[in-house]
């Protein structure tokens, strides 16, 4: 059976190499040959354009092929690569086109907890696939063999013995960044489909070609003669115009424009200087014609009509432009020089790498990450030996880097803008005032005289990366303004900036900068040397500083310090403590009395629960607020305490939706039959048990890993900025009592409608029914006033009434239960007088 199975994968590879063709594969191939002969023109974006690559040897490209990846789907592994092993390569499919090679890459196969996939030998997977999918042995010199999962990608394991694979980047445009060597370009389609080019020589390096063109953009009058068009490029490069061949290619080329007698204005003719290069890199010469007179006149912008904005060429060996406009006066006015050196703008462009690379490390997704490095920083800090080196902080490290880049950068004046991170330098003479990123205002107003350079990184998500620990270790800060480092070339003793405020719930700003000195070498907020200066806007924080550094506003959450409310609360719990545990005796003392009834066992069941869940929510409230109040805080137990008081008071609200669905069911049913006193007792507790578990467990799993669950305050109860798990209560919550409302006001219609019909009713069942619809009528209404209060402290925190007035009634939801639950009910008073 081996040689049938054999001659049918040669099949299979046959259909696959006749199917590269006809989709196109082959046509995509010769033109990827054609550009690396120079054969065939593309473009390049400006920013790439730093350097070229080429090969040392005449005949640099000796192989070109297709790397066809196959997915087959097959349980009997070890034939597959007993029948591989018995192919003798190369297969000849035809005069040009063999197969020289398969190899076995990668084995998916089902595990317990999905797929798992090892690689073959001499096979590896990537760095980033082991960490993405979690390796599932040991990860050696970046690459691993066993990877939990299949890439969604649809990469697969890469052979981690080839020689010539070097580290670079190989991308449409051409152009490769990398160290010297030999070097394999891939390029893979969108289907996952790769084929790939190998050089059998070095590449060695060489500047970019630097195009220059005159005019750049000029006016001309209509009719008159011919205007030179020059067209230049360093060596060894050479440059044609594409709309005059006949200039020829050639390293200094010009051309002559005759312009035309009968042109109107605003037509505009476009000439291309372009390079014999692959990549190609050209510039435009831009001429609008004019058949007006012209106002300005100047040797190097040519002539003008008002309005006109013209651009020059730099001198030779820089790069960029200059420009004016000209003005009624019959001068060019507002010029701008924008011409730096070469070696400048390769800099500028490596910093706005390095700077996209640093704010990338910035990003919000990274912060969970920064967390635990920095976790990680202050345990190792902690567990320090005497004779152990100093610790060392990675966020510190990174925020040293760039205060280093900043002070070796060139004293010219430039503006880098990148997503996360702006980078600007300024010089100036007299006072400093500017912008940055419309976040952050810097003002100068005493400097030492002279020329001073300014240089100024503004970061967008720095809070992300560093911790907001200050001089008192505080657990409560919050970063709450941007992070903006700033450096001079003199010393600058009077320096104010105006943040915006990115929290408007948090309150009590500082003014601080980063010490690298602080908690012996990790680095925290500092305050010396800077102070705040009173403002009256809510929207922003102004500062004062006599030194540069890294600076950024502290703010902590609100938390109201008022003894008259924490005695308000407390006494208010206590009440309704002593409350609850009456009421729960009473219940006890007449449960065997209250069992001939259904309808009223029920009830009486449904309100020993309600008591018995804030009992329980308050006991944990205590628990959490003890955890609160201490010096050295503690998460986890926090978390527990949110938990089981979140949990507690949600089922006192859905054991009062299980009373008034009782309440409902036997108001519009028969009172006899229906459900047994069983089935609706499992009822009430799945739903005033259950439905609270479902809700408390899936808040705390979606919000407690991302560190959102609890308030950043240390109060040990749901949060609200930014997760608004709290939300998670209130809802629910406040639904119920809707859905009561609604109920009581059926219940009331159907019981007033069978009163006036006359319909009879058992005495002890209306009875019932009356008391739970008091109970519904006045505890609903309570407990939604109690809960609105709740969201309006949430709303407007600085108001102390709304503090005061949930405090009271919160506090009071015991003794309510006590006397509208128990007390009001005639058949317990009955019963308890009776043993008198």
């Amino acid at each position: 059976m081996a040689l049938p199975k054999t001659v049918g994968y040669v099949v299979v590879l046959l259909v696959l190499c006749t199917s590269l063709e006809n989709q196109g594969y082959i046509q995509c191939l010769d033109v990827f040959s054609q550009e690396s002969l120079s054969s065939k023109t593309s473009s390049i974006h400006a920013r790439e354009k730093r350097q070229m690559w080429t090969v040392s040897t005449p005949a640099s490209l000796n192989s070109m092929d297709y790397e066809v990846q196959a997915v087959i789907r097959i349980s009997d592994v070890e034939n597959i690569r007993l029948i591989l092993a018995t192919l003798t390569f190369p297969l000849q499919i035809d005069n040009s086109t063999e197969i020289t090679n398969t190899e076995t890459t990668t084995v998916c196969s089902v595990h317990t907890t999905g797929y798992q996939c090892t690689c073959e030998e001499s096979f590896a997977w990537s760095y980033n696939s082991c960490i993405n999918h979690e390796a599932c042995d040991a990860i050696v010199g970046d690459t691993c063999g066993c990877i939990n999962g299949l890439p969604a990608d649809g990469q697969y394991c890469q052979s981690n013995t080839t020689e010539f694979r070097k580290p670079g980047k190989c991308g449409k445009d051409g152009l490769l960044h990398a160290p010297l060597g030999l070097y394999e370009c891939q390029l893979k389609r969108a289907d996952n489909s790769i084929f790939r080019q190998r050089s059998n020589g070095v590449f060695s390096h060489k500047d970019a070609p630097q195009i220059q063109v005159n005019p750049v953009r000029q006016n001309v009058k209509c009719g008159t003669g011919n205007v030179t068009l020059r067209c230049s490029v360093n060596s060894p490069y050479e440059v044609e115009l594409l709309e005059s061949p006949s200039a020829g290619p050639g390293n200094v080329i010009t051309a002559q424009f005759p312009v035309p007698a009968d042109c109107t204005n605003q037509d505009t003719r476009k000439f291309t200087c372009r390079t014999k290069t692959n990549p190609v890199f050209e510039k435009e010469i831009v001429l609008e014609l004019s058949a007006e007179e012209f106002v300005c006149s100047h040797p190097e912008f040519g002539n003008g009509t008002v309005g006109f904005k013209a651009v020059a060429q730099c001198e030779d060996n820089k790069v960029g432009e200059k420009t004016a406009v000209c003005m009624a006066n019959g001068k060019f006015e507002d010029r701008q020089n924008n011409c730096v050196l070469q070696h400048i703008q390769d800099l500028h462009e490596q910093s706005e790498d390095v700077l996209l690379t640093a704010g990338i490390l910035t990003i919000d997704k990274a912060r969970e990450s920064w967390d635990f490095i920095n976790g990680n920083d202050t345990r190792n800090s902690s567990s320090m030996r005497s004779n152990s080196p100093p610790p060392e902080s990675v966020s510190s490290i990174l925020l040293q880097s760039l205060e280093t880049i900043t002070r070796r950068l060139t004293n010219d004046t430039f503006n880098i803008e990148t997503p996360s991170i702006l980078l600007n330098k300024t010089t100036f003479n007299n006072t400093f005032n500017a912008h940055f990123n419309s976040s952050v205002e810097i003002n100068i107003t005493e400097p030492d005289g002279g020329n001073t350079s300014i240089t100024v990184l503004t970061f967008e998500s720095k809070h992300n990366v560093l911790p907001a620990r200050d001089e008192a270790n505080s657990s409560l800060n919050i970063i709450n303004g941007r992070v903006v480092l700033v450096q001079s070339s003199t010393n600058i003793s009077n320096i104010s900036f105006t943040f915006d405020i990115r929290n408007n719930s948090l309150v009590d700003p500082k003014c601080v900068f980063w010490n690298f000195s602080l908690f012996s070498g990790l680095g925290g907020w500092d305050d010396e040397g800077c102070m705040l200066v009173p403002n009256n806007d809510n929207e922003t924080v102004t500062c004062n500083c006599n030194h540069l550094t890294s600076f950024s506003i502290l703010m902590s959450p609100y938390s109201r310090d008022d003894p008259g409310l924490a005695i308000v609360t407390y006494i208010g719990v206590g009440i309704s403590m002593v409350s609850l545990v009456i009421c729960l005796i009473i219940e006890a003392v007449v449960w065997r009395k209250i069992r001939k009834n259904n309808t009223s066992y029920l009830r009486h069941v449904s309100i020993v629960n309600i008591a018995v869940s804030l009992l329980t929510a308050n006991i944990w409230f205590i628990i959490g607020a003890a955890i609160s109040d201490a010096e050295e805080k503690n998460p986890p137990a926090c978390s527990a305490a949110t938990f089981f008081v979140h949990f507690f008071y949600l089922a006192l609200f859905f054991w009062m939706l299980a009373s008034a669905l009782l309440l409902l069911y036997r108001a519009v049913s028969v009172f006899e039959g229906g459900l047994s006193k069983r089935s609706m007792l499992a009822l009430g507790f799945c739903l005033g048990y259950g439905a609270p578990l479902i809700i408390a467990t899936i808040t705390i799993a979606v919000t407690a890993a991302k560190g959102t669950y609890i308030r950043d305050t240390g109060v040990c109860w749901l949060n609200w900025e930014p997760s608004r798990t709290l939300l998670a209560f209130v809802i629910p919550a406040l639904l119920i009592v809707v859905i009561n409302f609604m109920i009581l006001l059926v219940v009331m219609y159907k019981m007033l409608r069978r009163r006036v019909a006359g319909d009879a009713t058992q005495a002890g069942e209306k009875h019932v029914l009356v008391v739970i619809a008091r109970s519904l009528a006045v505890l609903t209404p309570f407990f939604g006033l109690t809960w609105s209060l709740g969201v309006g402290t949430l709303v407007d925190p600085n108001n102390t009434a709304i503090h005061y007035s949930f405090a009271f009634f919160n506090s009071l939801q015991g003794f309510f239960i006590l006397v509208f639950g128990t007390l009001l009910d005639k058949k317990v008073c009955a019963s308890q007088y009776s043993k008198f």
